[in-house]
């Protein structure tokens, strides 16, 4: 079992940036695939990002070049920096872990998933 908790959200003004973190309780961090996915009002769950076990980074073509995802297995950390922020990045960012198999991009191919927290974007 793994407990998954969020970190670093807030208004910000279009252009900025925040870094979003999530904290990872149990063992064998670094086995698990991690990713990064976010709902907007009335959207569905997206996802954002996601860094596999062997520290492969793949991202959602509308974050690409602006968000970075990184981990560290030491600390059981993984992270999300957000830069170039827009209004339409608003939305509940939500940690997820997968722990067998490759990594995904639909939120049922992860097993846990953290509270969530809010980044709005104004502009």
């Amino acid at each position: 079992q793994v407990q998954l908790v969020e970190s670093g959200g807030g208004l910000v003004q279009a252009g900025g940036s925040l870094r979003l973190s999530c904290s990872a309780s149990g063992r064998s961090f670094g086995s698990y695939h991690m990713g990064w996915f976010r709902q907007a009002p009335g959207k569905e769950r997206e996802f954002v990002a996601a860094s596999t076990s062997g520290r492969i980074q793949y991202y959602a073509d509308s974050v690409k070049g602006r968000f970075t995802i990184s981990r560290d297995n030491a600390r059981n950390m993984v992270y999300l920096q957000m830069n170039s922020l827009k209004p339409e990045d608003t939305a509940v960012y939500y940690c997820a872990a997968r722990s067998r198999g490759w990594y995904g991009q639909s939120e049922s191919d992860y097993d846990f998933w953290g509270q969530g927290i809010q980044v709005t974007v104004f502009s």
